[in-house]
C-alpha cells in the first residue's frame, strides 16, 4: 500500500559533547544532511539550551528534519519525516553519523499515511489529487 510519506526516527550514540553542545555545527550538519538527502531546505532554526544541549528544525518542502541533542550522554535524537518517497533517506543518515561522529546508531523507518486508495490517488501535493480526481471522472 502506498503512503504519504515516510518517517525516519535516527538516534546517535557516543557522539563528542563538543559537536552536539554547538548550536552552530548541529544546524550546519542538519543543513548540509538535508541538502544530501535531495530534500529542499525552506528555513532551519535552532535553539542553545542552558546549560547545555540544542534543539532545532529545518522545515524542507516535503517536512523536515529536526534533533535534539543531549552532550551529557553522548546522544541525539532525529526525526526525518518526507512526503513521498524520493528522498534518500539513507544518505542523510550517513551524513548525520559522520558529522557527529557517532559511534553507533539506531533507526527506523516507518510509512506514515497509509492511505486505503488506489495509489494514484495517493498523492504528495493538493494539486496532484484534484489532478488524479479528474482523471478517474473522465473530465
Amino acid at each position: 500500500m502506498k503512503s504519504l510519506g515516510r518517517h525516519l526516527i535516527l538516534e546517535l550514540f557516543d557522539c563528542p559533547s563538543a559537536l552536539l553542545d554547538d548550536p552552530e555545527h548541529v544546524s550546519q550538519s542538519i543543513i548540509k544532511a538535508v541538502e544530501r538527502s535531495g530534500a529542499t531546505l525552506i528555513k532551519p532554526f535552532f535553539h542553545q539550551f542552558a546549560p547545555q544541549g540544542v534543539s532545532g528544525v529545518a522545515i524542507i518542502s516535503e517536512s523536515h528534519f529536526s534533533i535534539h541533542t543531549w552532550p551529557e550522554y553522548g546522544y541525539a535524537a532525529l526525526d526525518v519525516f518526507t512526503c513521498g518517497d524520493v528522498i534518500d533517506m539513507d544518505a542523510a543518515v550517513t551524513s548525520l553519523k559522520q558529522d557527529f561522529q557517532a559511534l553507533s546508531i539506531q533507526k527506523m523507518i516507518l510509512s506514515r499515511g497509509a492511505l486505503d486508495l488506489p495509489d494514484e490517488m495517493i498523492q504528495h501535493k493538493p494539486y496532484a489529487l484534484e489532478e488524479a480526481k479528474l482523471a478517474r471522472s473522465g473530465g
